[in-house]
């Protein structure tokens, strides 16, 4: 059975050798990736229940949640990727240096990002152009999640450094733990107490009844649970990382910094642009009501269980190129990002044939109003057709970096849905509502795919790695 262990020592790896090793890895990502888009999806789901207005409140501040997420969750990257180059080249105790620098630096910037969004929660849903009735609940929703960022920063980071060296099972099993737990304190905490008949046994449930805040706090609850203990194994159990027994400093050094900003900065400020252009489609379709609103947003949901394998199989990219790369084999590099990209495109075709056939099971699950699942399904459906694509660009930019190319991917990202997307969606909203913004992200991750499978052909990404190489 291929191991990771294996591109550190320098083995000759069979084809058969680098598949089963990306399916290895891509396995539990996949997982991991399903089990936090599925939390999203109950959250939605289970505000649905509660009228159009609640789902419009959730759906209006959604992108701008993303936003910081993402910001987040790649300025983390920046220190994971530093992990997989360290171990790569079997430097262990470098590798707990970036740990430790990691912890104080992720900390303390997920404290200034909660700061920044408590700013700015009372005004978001005015700014977005939201309606009077769901501005409150859109507010109290957003920034219960923002306050909660310096502890999804440590999950994202703990989880970016367990995955990086090669430990995809637990990050997965906790994001699967996450997942059951945000379903268990939601339950309790969204709706009010009640009766309910099991067979012919009467059982009463409490609950809190706090809505819209109650789905937030549920799933912070659970995420700082989980968080605990992804950072727990990361600190106590991780072989190569655990810091149990070893001594160091956690003040972050210049050139760990450096490295950092370098891998993250041009990831950050995609994340941050790309957001951006998320934030500006929910401003295109704020002026279509409160239904276009919400079927938008659950779309969006339900859509994500159609790409978060590619996610995961990308993260799994990052793992297999980052360790090639810190081992210095060009060669691993690309195969391991070709084998990945072709794993990625086959899963999210599939995946995509799948979302079209369910789209109106899946609307229906989230919503019992009939004029949103209605234009959800429709919405999904058109989506499908740009499944395969939108997963060339995914697992091809998580394989680029895994060897640090993030400033030409950012840039391709970031010129893509600018200079397509938000043009196009602008253009074709005014007379096609929902359908024209819809039609425009197919589009555009059509053309992100065609662009980020030229760019993997080209070898430029890795090109760093191959010049210095030949010169040995």
């Amino acid at each position: 059975m291929a191991h990771i262990s294996q591109i550190q020592n320098g083995d000759v790896l069979s084809f058969r050798d680098k598949v089963t090793l990306a399916a290895k890895l891509s396995f539990p990502a996949i997982l991991a990736q399903l089990s936090s888009i599925l939390m999203q999806y109950i959250d939605a789901s289970m505000v649905g229940r509660l009228g159009a207005d609640c789902s419009a409140s959730v759906g209006l501040v959604s992108s701008s949640l993303w936003l910081f997420w993402g910001i987040c969750s790649m300025f983390a990257m920046g220190f994971s990727v530093q992990v997989a180059h360290r171990l790569g080249a079997k430097e262990q105790d470098e590798a707990r240096s970036v740990v430790r620098q990691g912890i104080t630096t992720c900390l303390a910037f997920g404290v200034g990002m909660a700061i920044l969004g408590l700013a700015i929660a009372p005004q978001l849903p005015v700014w977005l152009g939201g309606e009077p009735q769901v501005r409150a609940g859109a507010s109290l929703y957003f920034g219960m999640f923002v306050a909660a960022l310096p502890v999804l920063t440590m999950n994202y980071m703990a989880g970016g450094m367990l995955r990086c060296a090669g430990n995809m099972k637990v990050p997965s099993m906790l994001n699967i733990l996450m997942c059951v737990l945000d379903i268990v304190f939601n339950f309790f905490l969204i709706f009010p107490a009640r009766d309910i008949t099991v067979g012919s046994v009467g059982v009463h449930l409490p609950g809190a009844g706090l809505g819209v805040l109650g789905a937030a706090l549920g799933t912070v609850l659970a995420e700082t649970i989980v968080a605990a203990l992804m950072l727990w194994h990361l600190l106590r159990r991780q072989p190569d990382l655990a810091l149990r027994g070893t001594r160091g400093s956690f003040r972050p050094t210049r050139e760990v910094l450096r490295r950092a900003v370098r891998i993250s900065a041009p990831m950050t400020l995609q994340q941050a642009l790309f957001s951006g252009a998320q934030i500006m489609i929910t401003v295109i379709v704020a002026p279509l009501g409160v239904i276009a609103i919400a079927a938008n947003a659950f779309a969006v949901t339900a859509e994500s269980l159609c790409y978060m394998p590619g996610f995961g199989i990308g993260d799994a990219a990052t793992t297999l190129t980052g360790q090639s790369f810190g081992a210095r084999r060009p060669e691993l590099v690309r195969s391991f990002g070709f084998i990945s990209v072709g794993m990625g495109m086959a899963v999210m075709t599939f995946m995509g044939f799948i979302m079209y056939l369910a789209a109106p099971l899946m609307m229906d699950i989230m919503t019992p109003v009939e004029a949103i699942r209605s234009l959800g399904t429709e919405m999904l459906r058109i989506e499908a057709w740009a499944e395969p694509m939108y997963a060339a660009s995914i697992v091809a930019y998580g394989a680029m970096v895994g060897v640090g190319d993030t400033t030409i991917p950012a840039i391709m990202n970031f010129g893509s849905i600018w200079l397509v997307r938000i043009p196009v969606a602008a253009m074709l909203a005014p007379a096609m509502g929902l359908r024209g913004v819809w039609i425009a992200m197919a589009l555009e991750l059509s053309f992100r795919g065609c662009i980020f499978l030229w760019r993997l052909c080209s070898g430029k990404w890795y090109k760093k790695l191959k010049t210095s190489s030949s010169k040995q």
